[in-house]
């Protein structure tokens, strides 16, 4: 059983489809200019992975859904700022720059995989421009996984906790807020049980 000062924030599906996401992207890159079958199969697992987590952005759990770390552009900023000055607040789910940065990382590998389903069909087979917007999405996607790793590295040092490990076990430190929250509802259960005794 988990201590109190744990809480359960990312679920199964959440864990899972994260890194069959990074182990499917990966190859997918790799295998760009060594193996097409590989490619090909490797993006079709990748829109497949898309459908569902699009879909369990709207019906999964609290953490999961868009509702809950989609931000307005000002307060996405403000984090940001604040984050550089290590002074932003710390959220248990998906703070503001992670959530513009996974609603942007879904945007990109929906166009990937569109184009790139495009490119082996008749249609559009040898069209240069779905080509081009294939091979700039692909590395808008690598510029943003790497400030995704950036970001995951300096919230992890601004809040003394290993993000990575909590995406592998779905656990996270509860907010000190909550914390204090928590031991008061305790204590009034603490008073109220000693006055239930006294009062036999």
């Amino acid at each position: 059983m988990k201590p109190p000062s744990k809480i359960k924030v990312w679920d199964a599906f959440v864990r899972l489809f994260h890194w069959s996401l990074v182990v499917s992207f990966v190859v997918a890159w790799i295998s760009a200019e060594q193996s097409d079958r590989v490619h090909e199969w490797s993006g079709y697992l990748i829109a497949a992975l898309l459908i569902t987590r699009i879909a369990w952005g709207f019906v999964g759990t609290k953490h999961a859904r868009f509702s809950s770390f989609i931000y307005n552009p000002v307060t996405i900023l403000k984090f940001l700022l604040d984050s550089l000055c290590f002074r932003a607040k710390r959220y248990v789910g998906h703070n503001p720059a992670g959530g513009a940065m996974i609603i942007a990382l879904l945007v990109c590998l929906l166009v990937i995989t569109t184009t790139g389903i495009m490119m082996i069909t008749t249609t559009f087979w040898g069209i240069k421009w779905v080509e081009e917007l294939h091979e700039i999405t692909v590395n808008l996607t690598l510029g943003l996984i790497f400030l995704h790793l950036a970001g995951v590295l300096l919230a992890s040092l601004e809040h003394q906790e290993n993000l990575v490990m909590s995406m592998v076990t779905g656990w996270k430190r509860r907010n000190e807020k909550n914390k204090k929250r928590n031991r008061m509802v305790q204590k009034r259960k603490k008073k109220k049980a000693q006055e239930n005794w006294h009062g036999f």
